[in-house]
């Protein structure tokens, strides 16, 4: 299995470029092109990156979050779910390098294996950046109307945060 998969991305690297030279498709002018669209776009999300970054931080640094904490710890603790796993819950479906730095903050203060970051990993590998990609790449191609996918896409988060609690719990519990 291993000697197939060293093959594999040699593989595809070599058949994409000569399936395009025989469907007769520039395949190098048509690459440029895709790339410099890939740059147009990531100039266009810059805007909507940087003011999202910037609203976490400001969550995280004035001292919201551990108010949330103590708030919220209580009603969490009657219906099991940890209180210290809370900061990836929330954070994670604004921003992917915001739950990366909630988890190595948790795998630094409780260990890596913690049961809190067992579910603060399994969290992270089964829920979405759902407002980082409403605001950025749904601001960047200018849709207005989210109602549904917010919705659609809480619901989800929400799913993958119980179903990562309930499952480490069962496994690791």
């Amino acid at each position: 299995m291993q000697t197939i998969a060293a093959f594999v991305l040699p593989l595809i690297i070599v058949t994409i470029p000569l399936y395009g030279l025989i469907k007769k498709v520039h395949v190098y002018e048509v690459f440029v092109e895709g790339a410099k669209e890939g740059f147009q776009i990531g100039v266009r999300i810059i805007p909507y990156l940087v003011a999202i970054l910037f609203a976490i931080g400001m969550f995280r640094e004035s001292g919201a979050m551990d108010f949330f904490m103590a708030a919220l710890g209580p009603v969490l603790a009657l219906v099991g779910f940890p209180v210290e796993i809370l900061p990836m819950a929330v954070f994670r479906p604004l921003t992917g390098s915001g739950s990366v730095g909630v988890l190595a903050d948790m795998v630094a203060q409780y260990g890596e294996d913690s049961i809190f970051v067992k579910m603060a990993a399994t969290m992270f590998g089964s829920t979405e950046t759902t407002f980082y990609v409403l605001a950025v790449y749904f601001g960047a191609v200018g849709i207005r109307r989210v109602k549904y996918a917010v919705q659609t896409g809480l619901i989800a988060d929400l799913a993958g945060i119980i179903a990562s609690v309930v499952i480490v719990y069962l496994l690791f519990g």
